[in-house]
């Protein structure tokens, strides 16, 4: 690495800066992982051992980024927040009574767990919805409050009613041998508080300290940062206070802002110059977010072009301002761009309905990220049950969810039989499994075909060592799965199928980058995986999220949609001075995704959640100036497909996916098996098909 050739001049004052306390302000676009990435290269040049250097993201992907730009050097800690502290957890949490094979629940996980707990209690999950306990429980984990000190602060009925649950909810965990996401870095901090020597063990090792995304942080990853940098203070955080958009859960834009308070001898160096956006694209976003009074500030620059004025659409209603976005993009793929440089920002989940009808009607490609993910689909879900039962035969969410999958005649009853069981005797729902011929009002036949469940898993058991391809082959062939849904013989058993065959070239990919790892050790890395970890740059679909969705990505145009005062600024945040300046710095967020071209639209009347609304345009607007906008035409809207009459057996030709016959008629949705891309389910008047031939008896 040549530091004077690939660094400006601020970058590269943050990169050989000397020890103590750094923060570094990287506006967006600014190049803050290779500044991070060039300082840790610097500090290894100058002889500094890899293993002494702790370096924390907020994703996989940008930790995988470090590491690639970083070798050959190998840092053995670089990670996020949950998977350095699941690292740590693995070799101390026996003394705080788990075992180190703990499992790790997800938020499907936790709100089974937290269902069961309200069940047992006798409380309404109506009255009292899981979401919103699994919320308060996680909230409070966040500031490391534990249940004990939850139930003596509640005040109000619904605390109250939090606090007990909280309460069992970590009775169960524990008696589960499992973790949830919080309690990662929560149990963590508490170990480090509790024991002296096993802090002093972790400061001693990490000499130099790195947090990107610092404004992301909580109190307890806060607490966890404090506590290791305590010794040497070698502690570098970069951050951008204008970019603090999760507040919603428990990210606290007051660690940032508070730095230098808490490291008095701080350097602090800025980065303003940025690479991403054109000149009229980052004025835009200095104006918007110039109207925050919490933050630090810059003011972001370029020397790239003043680019194209920013493109303000104003449609008559949410079907309008679809029609607009896929017709737009529809134009530039017709001039040679490319379908992965779109995408398209939605304040709330329920905008993307309209968006994909327009989309599927003008045959765009497109993916939607926040929606269904491949490892919360039933089927991989199901494996990877079976899979933790077999590290962590404790964990009865798992063994639950199993039990009877494939169908094997193990019934609701029998369960309840197995809990009622372990709670009388005050054991795990495995032991209860391993004593059920002593259950009483279970049947002989109940009996055996649970001795069988039970030999299954002590047979796929048998072999922890074995490699994890044939570990995960063994559970689909022997525990009937995969005959299962052969035998179905359906569409979307075929789906599962393939998504099966997917999750075993998943595994044996991991292995061959991972030969000694273990199963235990890939269910980890499973669990941490998120949405953005999984997103392809080489996809050839425009890409659909929300605006949190959007944080750390870049896309060559965007179209930020929905810009109605009440929908964005969203209407819970419009009475609260801290509440509205997230929203602006989320709209903030969402224009500096943008390299070359912005389009900023609203609708004058929007159907959301069954509910019809007049809307003003959002104040974000009126914060742009004039000078930077222009105003768009509106396409022409096409009629829908004329009613032509399908029928089973025709042929059709599909704008993206060629010619093919059609299977199945089902209201307006049809089946059509392609010739290039197999079986597909099509809207009848917003797919773009036309008519071939007609097959007629």
């Amino acid at each position: 690495m040549d530091f004077n050739k690939e660094l400006n001049e601020e970058q590269l004052k943050a990169v050989t800066s000397d020890d103590g306390p750094l923060l570094i302000l990287a506006g967006a676009g600014s190049g803050k992982t290779r500044v991070l990435t060039y300082r840790i290269a610097y500090l290894l040049k100058k002889g500094l051992s890899p293993d002494k250097i702790l370096a924390v993201t907020f994703t996989n992907k940008a930790a995988g980024e470090m590491k690639n730009r970083l070798l050959p050097a190998v840092i053995p800690w670089i990670g996020t927040f949950h998977s350095i502290c699941a690292r740590i957890l693995r070799r101390e949490i026996e003394q705080l009574g788990f075992g180190s094979s703990f499992s790790i629940y997800d938020e499907h996980d936790k709100r089974k767990l937290i269902e069961k707990c309200l069940k047992d209690l006798d409380i309404d999950p109506k009255t009292n919805r899981p979401p919103a306990i699994a919320h308060m429980i996680s909230m409070a984990k966040n500031e490391l409050i534990d249940c004990e000190s939850f139930s003596k602060e509640a005040t109000d009925y619904k605390e109250k009613i939090a606090a007990n649950v909280y309460r069992l909810y970590q009775e169960r965990l524990m008696q589960n041998n499992a973790l949830d996401f919080d309690d990662l870095l929560m149990l963590t901090v508490n170990i480090f508080e509790l024991s002296p020597r096993t802090l002093e063990k972790y400061t001693q090792r990490f000499q130099h300290i790195f947090i990107d995304e610092y404004q992301d942080t909580n109190h307890a990853q806060y607490r966890l940062v404090s506590l290791l940098a305590q010794k040497h203070k070698n502690i570098c955080v970069v951050g951008d206070s204008d970019q603090s958009i999760y507040r919603w859960r428990g990210a606290d834009i007051g660690n940032i802002l508070s730095f230098e308070r808490d490291y008095p001898n701080c350097k602090v160096i800025t980065l303003e110059q940025n690479y991403r956006s054109t000149t009229n694209i980052l004025q835009a976003a200095n104006c918007l977010i110039g109207n925050n009074s919490q933050r630090k500030a810059k003011n972001l620059w370029t020397a790239k072009d003043k680019g194209e004025l920013l493109t303000v659409f104003e449609a008559q209603n949410e079907h309008h301002e679809a029609h607009f976005v896929a017709r737009t993009i529809s134009n530039y793929l017709e001039k040679g761009a490319s379908i992965k440089d779109f995408a398209v920002f939605y304040r709330v989940n329920a905008q993307s309905r309209v968006l994909e009808e327009a989309f599927l009607k003008e045959g765009l490609s497109y993916r939607i990220i926040g929606g269904l993910k491949f490892y919360e689909r039933a089927e991989i879900k199901d494996i990877l049950a079976y899979l933790r039962a077999l590290v962590n035969p404790n964990d009865s969410v798992s063994l639950e969810r199993i039990i009877n999958k494939p169908r094997r005649g193990i019934g609701e009853t029998t369960v309840k039989a197995l809990y009622r069981y372990a709670k009388e005797h005050n054991c795990t729902f495995y032991e209860a499994l391993e004593n059920c011929a002593e259950i009483k009002s279970l049947s002989a036949g109940a009996i055996e075909k649970l001795k069988a469940f039970k030999g299954l898993i002590d047979k796929l058991k048998e072999k922890p060592d074995a490699r994890l391809v044939k570990i995960v082959t063994a559970v689909l062939h022997e525990s009937g799965y995969l005959e299962s849904l052969k035998k179905a013989a359906d569409m979307e058993s075929q789906n599962r199928l393939d998504n099966l065959h997917e999750f075993v070239s998943v595994v044996a990919e991991f292995e061959s980058r991972n030969p000694d790892c273990t199963l235990a050790l890939f269910l980890e890395e499973i669990s941490l995986i998120s949405d953005v970890d999984q997103l392809s740059d080489e996809e050839g679909s425009a890409t659909l999220m929300t605006m949190h969705n959007a944080k750390g990505l870049e896309f060559e145009v965007v179209f930020v949609t929905g810009l109605e005062e009440g929908l964005f600024p969203h209407s819970r945040s419009m009475f609260e001075e801290a509440e509205l300046e997230e929203e602006r710095r989320l709209c903030y967020v969402s224009l500096t995704r943008a390299k070359k071209k912005l389009f900023l639209t609203s609708a004058y009347s929007r159907n959301l959640y069954g509910t019809g609304n007049y809307n003003v345009k959002s104040r974000f607007l009126a914060e742009i100036p004039e000078n930077l906008l222009e105003l768009a035409h509106a396409p022409t809207i096409q009629p829908n497909l004329d009613e032509t009459e399908f029928s089973v057996g025709d042929v059709i030709s599909h704008k993206q996916f060629g010619q093919g016959i059609i299977t199945e008629l089902k209201g307006e949705q049809i089946t059509v098996q392609f010739e290039t891309h197999g079986p597909k389910v099509l809207l009848l008047g917003y797919a773009p098909i036309t008519l071939v031939s007609i097959e007629r008896n």
